[in-house]
């Protein structure tokens, strides 16, 4: 029988791969995990996490204007990004720590180096040039932004990475995107007192969304005071004789910023990885082929997470890995269940949401009840802002199930988790009118709205 230096070795330290091999390691298995650059991954140390916390502190100035309407009298104020930079990565380190030690505490070696694959079941550590073997090998490198190297001057600009990492926060910044990161960010440099414009080659931002969310957010962004140019992409950068870049764009402007940001997608980090000479096969954009079970062609190799390109988002990874600790190691074949995942975006009013839009829901169902309010939140009327929450339950007509819910409006992602609940469970519009209302909240309309707002029939509103 042949002798492996570990039953699993997992390449890359995100939430996924710590995940596995946290649990495989609890089981008893021999497992390493290798990392080239810090534990926590993409989510933790440059994504959801420091984003999340630059969204509280974009935040505030808002807060202080809107204090005065409720009788607060708030002094001069001012913002420095040093501090919210020092603040913000000392508790990435703390992250990062806890990663670790979860790791160490199960049992799992921790190796703080590049790793690639050289076979079937052989893993070169770059760091020292040996190579270690394992019964299965487990791909969790994350996927990396996207750098549009054909666009003259790319090299000029920076992603969502360097964002993070900033030595001053710019005067003026022209955004290129229309999905979560390019959004997430226009608002919270907005925020922060920085000139903002977004470009997007779409006619709408957030494409796959709702286009109730995607117009109200739109709206919203600009009545905020940011600047967003639809059916238009860059046709280079350069920077100018002050010092300054010039975002040069298809439609022959010229706009002036202190930094250009790409949030154009991000691609599968698997260049270089030795996925040839393991004989792991990869889709057009270098993603890792797998099967429902995580499996790759090569049958000792898996890949959980956006290595896969299935669904970009770090609860996933987390539920793929855990999955696949059931199949190696529980005797319980499972395979992840990606229907009905609730998501989040963190802009300002968030967008939280659940299931099909109107659109997707009017290409399966013959018939639809869409139930609709638009209405003024309360914390507004005091405050004199001139901002819209908008909520939306599109329901089969035919048996009443509800098969989306969408939210624009004040913690809107904290509304999707619990609606996640509800739709999974496969609960119908009947179910939200006969649960009472908690009032006053702005989640009390989706069990007060009993009439629909109007009807799709064969695709068409009526």
């Amino acid at each position: 029988m042949t002798e492996f230096d570990f039953d699993l070795f997992v390449i890359g330290g995100g939430s996924g791969g710590v995940r596995a091999a946290r649990l495989a390691a609890g089981l008893g298995k021999k497992v390493a995990i290798a990392e080239e650059f810090r534990f926590g991954g993409t989510c933790v140390i440059r994504g959801c996490v420091p984003k999340k916390l630059f969204v509280y502190a974009s935040q505030f100035a808002e807060h202080f204007e809107d204090s005065h309407g409720f009788g607060w009298s708030v002094g001069e104020t001012s913002f420095d990004w040093p501090t919210l930079i020092a603040n913000k990565d000392r508790e990435i380190d703390r992250l990062e720590g806890l990663y670790k030690r979860g790791l160490e505490n199960a049992g799992a070696e921790i190796i703080a180096s590049r790793a690639e694959l050289t076979g079937p079941h052989s893993v070169l550590i770059k760091a020292t040039g040996v190579t270690v073997t394992a019964k299965h090998i487990l791909i969790a490198v994350g996927g990396r932004p996207n750098p549009h190297a054909s666009l003259p001057g790319h090299e000029l600009c920076i992603s969502s990475n360097e964002a993070f990492h900033l030595d001053a926060l710019p005067k003026a910044i022209v955004i290129a995107g229309g999905g979560y990161i390019a959004v997430e960010f226009a608002n919270i440099f907005h925020g922060l007192g920085v000139e903002t414009t977004l470009i997007y080659r779409g006619k709408e931002i957030m494409s796959r969304f709702d286009m109730d969310m995607r117009r109200g957010l739109h709206a919203a962004m600009e009545e905020k005071g940011i600047r967003i140019l639809c059916h238009e992409v860059f046709s280079k950068i350069e920077r100018g004789p002050d010092g300054r870049l010039l975002a040069h764009t298809s439609n022959g402007k010229a706009l002036v910023a202190d930094q250009v940001m790409l949030a154009l997608g991000r691609d599968p980090n698997t260049e270089g990885l030795g996925l040839d000479k393991a004989g792991v096969e990869t889709g057009h954009k270098g993603e890792i082929l797998i099967d429902d079970y995580s499996r790759t062609n090569v049958e000792s190799i898996y890949a959980v997470g956006d290595v896969t390109d299935r669904v970009q988002l770090t609860p996933v990874a987390i539920h793929e890995a855990m999955c696949l600790i059931d199949t190696l190691y529980h005797d319980r074949p499972t395979s992840p269940d990606h229907d009905l995942i609730a998501t989040a975006v963190f802009s300002q009013p968030e967008i939280g949401t659940i299931g099909l839009s109107e659109d997707e829901a009017s290409k399966r169902f013959d018939e639809l009840e869409i139930y609709r309010a638009e209405f003024r939140p309360m914390k507004a009327t005091l405050s004199g802002r001139n901002e819209k929450s908008i909520m939306k339950i599109v329901v089969n007509a035919e048996d009443r199930k509800v098969v989306g819910v969408h939210i624009l409006g004040h913690e809107a992602g904290e509304l999707a988790q619990i609606l996640g609940i509800v739709l999974k469970a496969g609960c119908t519009k009947d179910d939200f009118d006969r649960t009472m209302a908690v009032h006053p909240t702005a989640s009390e309309e989706l069990v007060t709205m009993y009439q629909p707002s109007y009807r799709v029939k064969g695709g068409e509103r009526v």
